[in-house]
Protein backbone atom coordinates (compact mmCIF):
# COMPACT_ATOMS: atom_id res chain seq x y z
CA UNK A 1 0.00 0.00 0.00
CA UNK A 2 1.48 3.37 -1.13
CA UNK A 3 1.97 6.21 1.25
CA UNK A 4 -0.05 9.41 0.91
CA UNK A 5 0.50 10.96 4.06
CA UNK A 6 3.52 11.33 6.71
CA UNK A 7 2.88 9.63 10.10
CA UNK A 8 5.07 12.23 11.57
CA UNK A 9 3.35 15.60 10.50
CA UNK A 10 0.56 14.57 8.05
CA UNK A 11 2.27 16.05 5.16
CA UNK A 12 2.06 14.59 1.45
CA UNK A 13 3.87 12.12 0.18
CA UNK A 14 5.40 12.12 -3.14
CA UNK A 15 7.97 9.61 -4.71
CA UNK A 16 11.30 11.33 -6.23
CA UNK A 17 15.05 11.17 -6.49
CA UNK A 18 17.13 11.86 -3.65
CA UNK A 19 20.55 12.01 -2.92
CA UNK A 20 22.20 9.79 -0.20
CA UNK A 21 25.27 10.06 1.36
CA UNK A 22 27.44 8.52 4.25
CA UNK A 23 30.16 9.50 5.65
CA UNK A 24 30.17 12.18 3.46
CA UNK A 25 30.54 10.23 0.20
CA UNK A 26 28.18 10.48 -2.24
CA UNK A 27 25.98 7.11 -2.69
CA UNK A 28 24.34 7.75 -5.44
CA UNK A 29 20.56 9.29 -6.10
CA UNK A 30 17.51 6.52 -4.88
CA UNK A 31 13.89 6.69 -5.59
CA UNK A 32 12.38 7.84 -1.89
CA UNK A 33 8.97 8.58 -0.51
CA UNK A 34 9.42 11.83 0.45
CA UNK A 35 7.02 14.51 2.23
CA UNK A 36 6.69 17.72 1.32
CA UNK A 37 6.21 19.16 4.37
CA UNK A 38 8.68 17.84 7.01
CA UNK A 39 11.41 16.22 4.40
CA UNK A 40 11.20 13.11 5.66
CA UNK A 41 12.79 10.46 3.19
CA UNK A 42 11.75 6.88 3.43
CA UNK A 43 13.35 4.35 1.46
CA UNK A 44 11.61 0.94 0.60
CA UNK A 45 13.34 -2.37 0.78
CA UNK A 46 14.67 -2.89 -2.27
CA UNK A 47 16.39 0.21 -2.39
CA UNK A 48 17.70 -0.01 1.17
CA UNK A 49 19.09 -3.46 -0.12
CA UNK A 50 20.57 -1.54 -2.85
CA UNK A 51 21.99 1.32 -0.81
CA UNK A 52 23.59 -1.24 1.60
CA UNK A 53 25.48 -3.65 -1.22
CA UNK A 54 27.08 0.12 -2.56
CA UNK A 55 28.22 0.87 0.98
CA UNK A 56 30.00 -2.79 1.14
CA UNK A 57 31.79 -2.64 -2.03
CA UNK A 58 33.07 1.18 -1.15
CA UNK A 59 34.39 -0.32 2.20
CA UNK A 60 31.56 2.02 4.14
CA UNK A 61 29.65 -0.71 6.00
CA UNK A 62 30.44 -1.38 9.65
CA UNK A 63 32.61 2.31 9.45
CA UNK A 64 31.34 3.44 12.93
CA UNK A 65 32.43 2.17 16.01
CA UNK A 66 32.41 2.60 19.94
CA UNK A 67 35.46 3.06 21.79
CA UNK A 68 36.65 4.27 25.46
CA UNK A 69 37.72 7.37 26.52
CA UNK A 70 41.33 6.89 28.04
CA UNK A 71 43.81 8.24 29.87
CA UNK A 72 47.44 9.66 29.05
CA UNK A 73 49.10 11.60 31.94
CA UNK A 74 47.07 14.41 32.75
CA UNK A 75 44.87 13.98 29.06
CA UNK A 76 42.32 11.74 27.46
CA UNK A 77 42.64 10.01 24.57
CA UNK A 78 40.05 8.40 22.24
CA UNK A 79 41.20 5.57 20.32
CA UNK A 80 40.77 5.23 16.38
CA UNK A 81 39.65 1.85 15.24
CA UNK A 82 42.13 0.75 11.78
CA UNK A 83 38.97 0.68 9.24
CA UNK A 84 38.09 4.01 10.70
CA UNK A 85 42.25 5.39 10.57
CA UNK A 86 42.60 4.00 7.32
CA UNK A 87 39.10 5.27 5.83
CA UNK A 88 40.40 9.05 6.40
CA UNK A 89 43.76 8.13 5.59
CA UNK A 90 45.21 8.77 8.98
CA UNK A 91 48.65 8.13 9.72
CA UNK A 92 50.87 7.44 12.69
CA UNK A 93 52.05 11.12 14.42
CA UNK A 94 50.37 13.30 11.92
CA UNK A 95 48.68 16.42 13.29
CA UNK A 96 44.86 16.50 13.25
CA UNK A 97 42.78 19.59 14.64
CA UNK A 98 39.92 18.87 16.67
CA UNK A 99 37.40 21.16 18.39
CA UNK A 100 33.81 20.26 19.66
CA UNK A 101 30.89 21.21 17.63
CA UNK A 102 28.50 20.73 20.94
CA UNK A 103 28.77 19.31 23.91
CA UNK A 104 27.65 15.92 22.29
CA UNK A 105 29.98 15.93 19.73
CA UNK A 106 33.63 16.61 18.46
CA UNK A 107 34.90 16.83 14.96
CA UNK A 108 38.31 15.57 13.84
CA UNK A 109 39.97 17.05 11.06
CA UNK A 110 43.18 15.24 9.36
CA UNK A 111 45.77 17.76 7.90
Amino acid sequence: MKRTKCEECKGKIITKKVPFKMYGVNLGNFKAEVCTKCGEEVFDEEVSDEIEKITKEKGLYGLGAKTKVGVVGNSLDIRINKKIAEFCDMKKGEDVFVYPESKNKLTVLVQ
